[in-house]
């Protein structure tokens, strides 16, 4: 399993706007990112959650939302509730 790498659930290794635009992820950038202000990302530093799968509401309707672009529909869903489970069984 992947080490939690955003607070949506995004693998921000596998991402092309690491390099191409010089994307640091929401974690150093506080949910300001390179495309404008991230909601999920306010959302979870708001509630003091380290990503969505800390969210009792997960999926909420902004995170259904984004989530319908991934492939496949609904992954970085599952990924944070996988990173979850895994610190619960810690």
């Amino acid at each position: 399993m992947e080490m939690i790498e955003s607070r949506c659930g995004c693998i921000c290794d596998g991402c092309e706007y690491k390099e191409s635009r010089r994307c640091k992820g929401c974690f150093a950038q506080e949910g300001n990112m390179f495309w404008g202000e991230c909601d999920l990302a306010k959302c979870c530093i708001e509630k003091r959650h380290a990503h969505c799968g800390e969210c009792p509401d997960i999926p909420c309707e902004t995170m259904q939302n984004m989530a319908e672009d991934d492939d496949p529909p609904g992954k970085r869903i599952e990924t944070c509730r996988a990173w979850t489970n895994r610190n619960h069984k810690q």
